[in-house]
């Protein structure tokens, strides 16, 4: 597979990409999308007055507090409320725009639909869903990527449902060498939450999705695990950073959602917070 040089430290401005382009169908009959459900209280120096802060803000918030004032969201028909709520961003203090998916096949596919408008930029990647600490992550990985010069940089925190998510196996070094897609028994202790990377990998993305799109079965899905597990295989340097004390809540079930107010990495809004 043809590849587009390394990323290097002087490469372009970094942008966010956030998939939102899920059913949700495993919380029910939600009144709005899962992504502005309201979680807390957003008190920041965006608004004039407390207002629910929903759970997309999080990730902004992680995105603006690292640099990243340029966000592109992808969605599917249908999923109006999305753009209808946050506008053009201000209130979370970035930009926001917004893309339509095509084909419904997984996260990678949705995040293909920003090619056109990434593809010469640094991406930070999250879920809309998922809620996570430290503060500083995408600060972090992306002073790794500069510091290794990797095409792709993972966020690693300890899983504590694997069943669930993408597994990763590192080597001595931290270094992912082997993805398990939710696995039903595993020894491994660390699943990824976040990224960034370079052009490279968005150009690596695209051809792979590109030439395997026209006959992807449409009753099977494609993770981003998967992505990078076939990546490594074709020399696209992929490192990490783990973060032990790390934590995460992903609000995708209804009992993970029903335990939202005891995430021990949310709590209520700091001082720092509250004024932006």
């Amino acid at each position: 597979m043809t590849t587009s040089p390394r990323f290097t430290s002087d490469a372009p401005p970094i942008v966010g990409v956030v998939a939102a382009a899920g059913t949700a169908s495993r919380l029910g009959a939600l009144p709005c999308s899962k992504e502005i459900y309201p979680v807390d209280w957003d008190q920041s120096a965006f608004v004039e007055r407390p207002q629910p802060k929903v759970a997309s803000h999080y990730l902004f918030d992680h995105y603006r507090r690292a640099g990243i004032d340029t966000v592109y969201v992808v969605l599917r028909e249908g999923k109006w409320d999305i753009p209808s709520y946050w506008g053009d961003g201000h209130r979370a203090g970035v930009n926001l725009a917004y893309l339509m998916m095509r084909a419904p096949h997984g996260t990678p596919f949705t995040l293909n639909q920003a090619y056109p408008f990434v593809r010469d930029c640094r991406v930070a990647m999250g879920f809309p869903d998922i809620l996570f600490a430290p503060r500083d992550v995408y600060t972090q990985l992306l002073a790794h990527q500069e510091k290794t010069g990797a095409d792709v940089v993972l966020g690693l925190f300890q899983a504590h449902r694997p069943e669930k998510v993408d597994m990763v196996e590192v080597d001595g070094d931290g270094r992912p060498k082997h993805f398990l897609i939710k696995p039903k028994e595993t020894t491994l202790t660390y699943t990824w939450i976040c990224a960034v990377w370079g052009p490279r990998f968005t150009f690596y993305l695209h051809n792979l999705i590109t030439e395997v799109e026209s006959d992807w079965p449409s009753d099977e899905e494609l993770f981003l695990g998967d992505v990078f597990q076939r990546a490594l295989s074709d020399d696209i340097e992929i490192d990490a950073v783990c973060f032990p004390d790390g934590t995460y809540t992903d609000i995708g079930t209804p009992e993970e959602l029903a335990a939202i107010a005891e995430w021990e990495g949310m709590g209520r809004l700091s001082q720092t917070e509250m004024t932006g």
